[in-house]
């Protein structure tokens, strides 16, 4: 496989950091660039769809831009990787914004956060969005998850959470304070819910793995 990875720019994400951090791992082997232009999109050998904020304005963007094909079309034949928002875009629909359809690649929804949720331990309520470390449990053996510890810890920020449809999907688990999948995986396609360029040595690891991965 080639070093090119297209990073999908819809204007939505913290994309500069997603880049300095597959820069980061990948060093001089890797090429990373940033795009809205369907054609170096699907030039490259690895593409990343980042998201952060409202799923609606993410996918009226992706629609606008005519990125919504692209974006099926890549993640149909070489290693996609989705973080986060853009991990939720990948499922049929989110009840965000009184209910948003989404790409529909992977089958199964995007729910939100229960507002009164209580910590088992202290019963103290639970914050949403769920923001900070958290553990992430991995389901499966993956090439993604090669160097990286059972139960490490990535950094969160969401108020939404995926439920695939079936169990075979789920990659890991987290907890909040009932396990929700934080990582999916069909195929081709490895998606987070959080986020990897906030995550330190193992979101590093993550992205590294990611860059070796032929799909």
């Amino acid at each position: 496989m080639g070093n090119r990875v297209a990073i999908i720019d819809y204007g939505m994400g913290n994309i500069h950091s997603v880049a300095k951090a597959l820069e980061f791992a990948g060093g001089d082997a890797v090429q990373v660039s940033v795009s809205h232009d369907p054609e170096e999109i699907l030039r490259a050998e690895r593409v990343v769809l980042p998201g952060v904020g409202a799923i609606r304005d993410c996918m009226a963007e992706i629609t606008r831009l005519g990125l919504d094909e692209v974006i099926r079309e890549a993640a149909q034949s070489k290693p996609f990787l989705g973080v986060c928002v853009g991990m939720q875009a990948l499922f049929e629909h989110s009840e965000e914004n009184g209910g948003t359809p989404c790409l529909g690649i992977l089958p199964g929804g995007v729910h939100a956060f229960a507002t009164d949720m209580n910590d088992p331990a202290s019963g103290t309520r639970l914050k949403i969005p769920h923001m900070g470390w958290n553990q992430v449990h991995q389901c499966i053996e993956h090439p993604l998850w090669r160097g990286i510890e059972q139960d490490t810890r990535f950094y969160f920020v969401h108020s939404y959470y995926v439920t695939p449809a079936g169990d075979r999907l789920t990659a890991a688990t987290t907890c909040y304070p009932e396990p929700f999948a934080s990582a999916v995986a069909r195929d081709n396609i490895f998606a987070v819910q959080f986020h990897p360029e906030k995550s330190q040595h193992a979101g590093l690891t993550l992205y590294a793995n990611f860059l070796r991965w032929d799909g």
